[in-house]
């Protein structure tokens, strides 16, 4: 078995923060053993070490071992990609194909970002970890594999289970030996090093001077909270090593690149294993919730400004008064007629009619004061119908590629084809 100063060596792995070193030597242990491993953490703060030492450790390192992404797999084909499929299985399986659980018979498989699964998906990864059985999609025949299963995962779990987005058996099964991964923040003895080693590597790959910190830059580097840990650290050495003239790198400096107080968005996740989620599960939570503060802030509006025309006369008007009427029923809003703009297709789903704006003489004001406004239909405040609708339009616009669509609701192709299968959209 290794020591830990020889795996630190051979996997480039810089600092001796004893959480760190702690995490290191449980990977160590556990090696020679084939019992699965859940390795918690941050997103960047190198989880992905912790299996590649576990199977190079292990006597699976001469077998596959493979890396799956589980967030980034569409969940219609997510099956199809871990336990492969028959052909004739679904449209477009031309042919037979080997999952990666067969591939990787005899080796490992690092699920990275498994608390991304879709819930179909976990039952079947809880019986390959039970009793080492799967069967393809399309298949009733039951195969066997021998396979030893690392994830890895920046989910609060135990928030997740509770959500019903994660099933607590799988988890128990996949969290036989728990490592955790410390975030940057807490390894402010490390900061130093690892930016010279960044620093050396870049300047060797970019054929540069090196670049030195100063007393001040290494105090303001161990006080900042590194979000993005070790990756946003090599991120920024490699962007200054390349756009810096000076090589000697102070604190002011390094505020331009990291302000210390920099205004975050209001939608931070924070993860881990004390962390909690943020308060929007997607991204589409995000943008629906702006979209209807919008939308009643803008009917509030209208409600109000309807009273003013009929309560008081033209001549009770300010000018500054008739230019907000003006700017809110006008439709050549800029908010509101870019064709790309969610406010522009909320707006224009089901326009609101309103006569001509307000007059600014008191003859145009004669000629439309008995027109009355049209009352506003209210809308349906349905996430579903509003959602659903939204994805049949972006299907039709771009003649049912996924990808597309996927890109103009501005949402991941894996929560697009989950959607479809919800609605029932699939042709």
């Amino acid at each position: 078995m290794a020591d830990l100063q020889s795996i630190k060596a051979r996997f480039g792995i810089i600092g001796n923060f004893p959480a760190l070193n702690r995490a290191l030597e449980k990977a160590i242990q556990v090696a020679p053993t084939d019992i699965s491993v859940l390795v918690m953490g941050e997103s960047g703060v190198g989880k992905e070490f912790i299996p590649k030492i576990i199977h190079a450790e292990s006597r699976r390192k001469h077998q596959p071992y493979i890396v799956v992404n589980c967030g980034a797999i569409p969940e219609g084909t997510i099956d199809s990609e871990l336990f492969g499929h028959e052909k004739g299985a679904f449209t477009g399986a031309t042919s037979t194909r080997k999952g990666y659980f067969e591939v990787a018979d005899g080796g490992t498989i690092f699920l990275d970002e498994v608390g991304e699964l879709p819930l179909q998906t976990q039952v079947r990864l809880l019986r390959v970890l039970e009793s080492g059985e799967f069967m393809k999609v399309g298949s009733s025949q039951v195969q066997k594999t021998n396979v030893r299963i690392v994830a890895a995962t920046n989910v609060n779990m135990m928030k997740a289970i509770q959500d019903n987005r994660f099933r607590e058996d799988l988890y128990y099964r996949l969290n036989t030996v728990q490592i955790d991964m410390p975030p940057l923040r807490e390894r402010k003895g490390d900061i130093h090093l690892l930016f010279r080693k960044f620093a050396i590597d870049f300047a060797e790959k970019y054929r540069m001077p090196e670049l030195k910190l100063t007393d001040d830059a290494v105090q303001y580097l161990e006080n900042y909270p590194f979000p993005g840990n070790v990756r946003q650290l090599r991120n920024l050495v490699e962007q200054m090593t390349v756009v810096e003239q000076n090589r000697e790198v102070n604190a002011a400096k390094l505020e331009e690149y990291i302000p210390m107080n920099a205004n975050l968005p209001a939608v931070v996740q924070k993860n881990g294993l004390n962390g909690q989620n943020s308060d929007f599960s997607s991204e589409r939570d995000i943008m629906y919730k702006i979209l209807f503060d919008m939308r009643n802030d803008i009917n509030d509006l209208k409600s109000l400004t309807s009273e003013l025309i009929k309560n008081r006369g033209n001549s009770d008007l300010s000018l500054q008064e008739k230019n907000l009427i003006n700017r809110i029923y006008t439709p050549e809003t800029p908010a509101a007629a870019s064709p790309n703009s969610l406010l522009y297709f909320e707006n224009n789903r089901n326009p609101i009619h309103h006569p001509t704006m307000v007059p600014e003489n008191e003859d145009q004001y004669n000629e439309v004061e008995d027109i009355e406004l049209e009352e506003s239909q209210p809308e349906s405040l349905s996430l579903q119908n509003n959602e659903k609708e939204l994805i049949i339009k972006a299907l039709e616009k771009h003649k049912g590629r996924r990808n597309k669509a996927a890109d103009e609701l501005g949402i991941s192709q894996r929560t697009l084809y989950r959607k479809i299968k919800q609605y029932n959209l699939e042709e």
